[in-house]
């Protein structure tokens, strides 16, 4: 199958094309911007492979976007182009509305003049698969409660007001005019080559350098966590297996605090760095509680029992191993994040004073 896919340079994008090409005969274009959080250095391991090719383009621009998909002739869109960090859209909202908003629209206009081109069965077997986040649905109140597919969206922040906005425009694209969409949620991914603003990198990156661990409030928001490559896996089989029209939330059964996160972080660095920084004993004597973030959500964790039930998906990682792998894969790749924190990057959240925006 032909899969185009927005976004392929982020954290999840990556994640989802290295999969592709190292596990399917699937072929694979990546179209990116390549804005702040965009790397194309996590597609090193794959960059070389005749089933893989990148174009640099905006979702917005959409004769651009239109000439790709005449060119390339996907089978599938897989859409995951967004700006996607809450600290950001609460600094500045505008790029959010914009890319997630705008960009959404544009690509569902230029994606609905191609299929509309398409003969059968190619225009029936056709996909577009919009990813978004658990962030749509807002804050759960109860212990036991869970997001399901059919919760009421309530989004709190600008990201995930656009991100909402996006998921509506979507499925109003294959209500208005039959393009045959799937959506997925998911919950907070981590994993390697993840952008070093998100909390667990940054945890990592600011214990090794012996700075403060910040967290927010009394740290004991509840996230679930959701292993990149198992993300990656789900959203194949999404694409490949699910039923038009349908949306799937995708968690990885791993709900855990804040503060238990960073303290897992912290007894993982005890075991597995081979020096600490000058000065301190104990990694967790680094974690400094700061002033909550506004609206921020207390509890998100999603119900995944549809996926499991209708596609056969279940996570393969649990929070302690994928944790203990993320950690050690930032232990052997410090020379990546550091010339990813060199790049445009420098100043801007990683050594910013402000510890608000030192955490994710």
């Amino acid at each position: 199958m032909r899969i185009l896919i927005t976004g392929g340079a982020g954290f999840i994008g990556s994640a989802l094309i290295r999969h592709l090409i190292q596990h399917t005969e699937h072929e694979v274009l990546n179209l990116d911007k390549l804005t702040y959080a965009g790397n194309l250095e996590s597609l090193t391991s794959i960059a070389s492979n005749s089933r893989y090719e990148f174009v640099q383009a905006d979702i917005i621009d959409q004769a651009t976007v239109s000439a790709v998909l005449a060119r390339f002739e996907p089978q599938a869109i897989m859409h995951l182009a967004a700006e996607s960090h809450v600290d950001r859209s609460i600094d500045g909202p505008s790029d959010f509305i914009q890319t997630n908003i705008v960009g959404t629209y544009s690509l569902l206009e230029a994606t609905r003049a191609y299929w509309q081109t398409l003969a059968e069965p190619a225009k029936s077997a056709f996909r577009f698969h919009h990813i978004s986040t658990d962030e749509v649905y807002g804050d759960l109140h109860g212990v036991d409660d869970l997001f399901t597919e059919t919760t009421p969206y309530a989004p709190s922040s600008p990201y995930s007001a656009s991100k909402a906005a996006s998921d509506h425009l979507v499925r109003a694209w294959q209500r208005t005019y039959g393009l045959p969409v799937l959506l997925t949620n998911c919950s907070n991914n981590y994993g390697p080559f993840h952008f070093p603003e998100k909390l667990i990198p940054l945890v990592i990156l600011n214990a090794l350098a012996g700075k403060p661990l910040p967290v927010y409030g009394d740290g004991l928001q509840v996230r679930d966590w959701l292993f990149v490559e198992d993300h990656a896996r789900a959203l194949l089989k999404v694409v490949t297996e699910g039923e038009v029209g349908e949306t799937y939330n995708i968690g990885g059964h791993n709900e855990q605090k804040n503060i238990d996160v960073v303290r897992g972080i912290c007894g993982l660095l005890e075991e597995l760095a081979p020096q600490r920084p000058a000065g301190v004993e104990k990694f967790a004597d680094l974690i400094t509680f700061v002033k909550d973030r506004p609206g921020h959500d207390q509890r998100y964790a999603i119900d995944a029992s549809k996926i499991e039930a209708d596609l056969g998906w279940v996570p393969e990682e649990t929070f302690e191993t994928g944790l203990r792998k993320t950690v050690q894969w930032y232990l052997d790749n410090l020379d990546w994040c550091r010339r990813v924190q060199d790049g445009s990057y420098q100043g801007e959240r990683l050594s910013n004073t402000d510890p608000k925006d030192l955490i994710a």
